[in-house]
């Protein structure tokens, strides 16, 4: 007892290091995605977030038998995180060749839909997170001989408690983004990026998945593909700080007039 036991333990701790991992990226969107809203509304949309990216987890462990037949969710998410990273890229690309010409702003999301927006992407986050839980939870023992949604008690209590833990390091996680936001403007470009990224990320799941067979159905979750994904992630936001702290400094450099003048662009 005591050796599946600590199998369990040790399987807890991997998953909460994979959620931390994928909470991380997550965050980014979630921060991009409520940037935009007065800071008391980035708190209770973030907050709501947590509370449905709880609920759809949590009932992702029930339906994952039904769900991973659909590739159409990861295929939506991946859609949607490419079109709002290449359509803010395209923007500000415009903005920056139009800067001498006055440009009417444009009106961003309300509070709901973007908790809306916030609340689809958990949807598609939740069946990737609880896609990799299963790939490590399937490896323990039974514990007694109840079930709960298809699950073996046991890796499903391991399951949910490294999904709830993901969540709650992604609420935080996504505030501390957007906190950074804040601080250096010019990092949302890197942001947005990252968020684009994380969108070819559930495109390469959607590819793999078995009903479609484009590419094959292990290389989502197989250590290449692992590195390569992190690799890139990890230089876009390495990148973009540097970046981001030398456009900072650069700006404070700048004599009042100049700086006036950039700001009123």
């Amino acid at each position: 007892m005591e050796t599946i036991l600590l199998q369990y333990a040790w399987v807890l701790i991997v998953l909460i290091v994979l959620e931390g991992l994928l909470a991380a990226d997550n965050a980014v969107v979630m921060a991009v995605m409520v940037k935009h809203l007065p800071k008391d509304q980035q708190q209770k949309a973030l907050l709501y977030g947590l509370v449905g990216a709880f609920v759809f987890r949590f009932a992702a462990i029930f339906l994952i038998t039904m769900l991973v037949n659909f590739w159409q969710i990861q295929a939506i998410g991946a859609l949607y995180l490419l079109f709002m990273s290449g359509k803010h890229i395209y923007d500000s690309l415009r903005h920056s060749e139009n800067s001498d010409e006055t440009t009417k702003p444009k009106k961003a999301s309300g509070f709901w839909m973007t908790v809306v927006k916030v609340e689809l992407a958990d949807i598609a986050f939740a069946v990737d997170s609880i896609l990799a839980a299963i790939a490590i939870a399937v490896t323990l023992p039974a514990i007694g001989s109840h079930s709960i949604g298809g699950i073996n008690a046991g890796p499903f209590v391991v399951m949910f408690l490294g999904g709830l833990i993901g969540v709650i390091m992604m609420r935080f996680a996504a505030r501390w983004f957007v906190s950074l936001l804040e601080k250096i403007p010019s990092l949302e470009t890197a942001a947005f990026l990252i968020v684009g990224w994380v969108g070819v990320k559930l495109a390469v799941l959607t590819l793999g998945h078995e009903k479609l067979g484009i590419i094959p159905h292990s290389f989502p979750h197989s250590t290449l593909w692992e590195v390569i994904f992190w690799t890139v992630l990890i230089s876009i936001a390495a990148i973009g700080y540097i970046v981001g702290v030398r456009t900072q400094t650069a700006e404070k450099n700048l004599p009042v007039t100049e700086l006036t003048e950039k700001i009123k662009r």
